[in-house]
């Protein structure tokens, strides 16, 4: 069964031809800038790499584009479109309807446009690749995989805030959780790894967003990101949990706007707003120099993970693993490091000749002398959206 795995962004659209049940990319790529000057796409095949530059007015021409280059006889993926068994969709808000993967179909998309105001900058973005994608693939079926799924198995005590009931009932304001797909594709590697009946799991997803889960028997328990994805962890531009009196302030006394307010906790915070650098690479290389500045904010980053690891396994009574895993999670010894630095008290004993490793693959990185394993498991969101859409057009899920 050949899998077309569609994320569709603002101004993009990320890719993969996957064959199932046997996991294989066929290609990837992405098709970047679109609606802008400089608009481009990228496969990958096996080692080859083909790129064009050309102008790409909507998401509808992307997907188009994408369809000519699978289709392409340089590239030999396909020889017709009506190759394409199912196209697996990301959205990342299902809101409390959709605790699964599901087959779209009118009534999916229609609840998926009522949550568009719980997911503004992606839902709507997600959308627009659904109704391309039924376009172009006719034969295919669509499937959508949200990122709050995952999450849905929360209890009620965790996902509930203390407000009047009647913000719950009336306006689902709760905990739904992001990133997943990423949690769950990376913890069900380390429940296979650990090969014990009953875990206890904490994977930390640390990218330009960043999350942390606590995964118990393979359920979600616990996650640090709630109503929208910008509490909890120090991220690259947001700043995660945040004293609510400061957003008062703020309005209040200092005379920002709620829009303002808004785009200083989203776009110009977490690591941003403490070093003047988006990129983590050179927060490092200017804390090795001697930055007090960058020194500080790797340091608070860290905190905020160790603060939810001691959460999180007094949650679920115990830990038997602690998994690391997206672009930061998986490429920094240096934050690996400081997490880990000083945990002893949870059976947590980093190796740090093994923490200096890049690994490609489920890697240890704690010492011999360690309780809890330390993991780094690279993730891969297509792939586990392939995993879903497969499962659920063979009936087993």
């Amino acid at each position: 069964m050949k899998i077309l795995i569609i994320n569709s962004g603002s101004s993009s659209i990320k890719f993969q031809l996957i064959l199932m049940p046997e996991q294989q990319v066929l290609a990837s790529g992405m098709v970047e800038r679109i609606g802008l000057e400089g608009a481009r796409i990228e496969m990958k095949i096996d080692d080859k790499v083909f790129e064009r530059k050309l102008a790409i007015e909507n998401h509808e021409k992307g997907l188009e584009i994408i369809s000519q280059v699978l289709l392409d006889s340089e590239s030999g993926v396909l020889t017709d479109a009506s190759e394409i068994d199912a196209v697996g969709h990301r959205v990342v808000h299902g809101g409390s309807a959709f605790s699964k993967t599901v087959v779209i179909d009118k009534e999916v998309k229609d609840k998926i446009k009522e949550l568009f105001s719980l997911a503004p900058l992606h839902n709507p973005h997600n959308f627009k690749g659904i109704e391309v994608a039924e376009k172009i693939f006719t034969r295919a079926k669509q499937i959508a995989v949200f990122d709050t799924a995952f999450h849905q198995s929360i209890p009620e005590e965790a996902y509930r805030y203390a407000i009047p009931e009647e913000f719950y009932k009336r306006d689902q304001i709760r905990v739904y959780g992001f990133h997943g797909t990423s949690h769950k594709y990376v913890s069900q590697k380390a429940i296979s790894y650990l090969g014990k009946k009953e875990s206890k799991i904490i994977t930390v997803h640390l990218g330009n967003g960043c999350s942390i889960t606590a995964v118990e028997n393979g359920l979600s328990k616990e996650h640090s990101l709630g109503f929208g994805p910008m509490n909890g962890l120090v991220m690259g531009t947001r700043s995660g949990d945040i004293d609510q009196s400061v957003i008062f302030y703020m309005m209040d006394e200092l005379g920002y706007s709620s829009e303002k307010v808004k785009k200083i906790l989203q776009q110009e915070s977490g690591m941003l707003g403490l070093t003047g650098y988006s990129d983590l690479r050179e927060i490092e290389s200017k804390a090795e120099q001697g930055d007090k500045t960058c020194l500080l904010a790797l340091k608070m980053n860290a905190y905020r993970v160790k603060k939810f690891i001691g959460a999180y396994t007094s949650v679920m009574n115990g830990l038997d693993a602690l998994v690391f895993t997206a672009g930061i999670g998986e490429n920094s010894p240096i934050i690996r490091g400081l997490i880990c630095d000083n945990m002893e008290y949870l059976g947590l004993n980093l190796d740090h000749k093994k923490n200096e490793i890049r690994a490609k693959e489920l890697t240890e990185i704690h010492s011999d002398e360690s309780n809890v394993k330390i993991l780094i498991i690279p993730t891969n969101e297509e792939i586990e959206i392939a995993i879903q859409s497969y499962q659920l057009l063979s009936g087993l899920i």
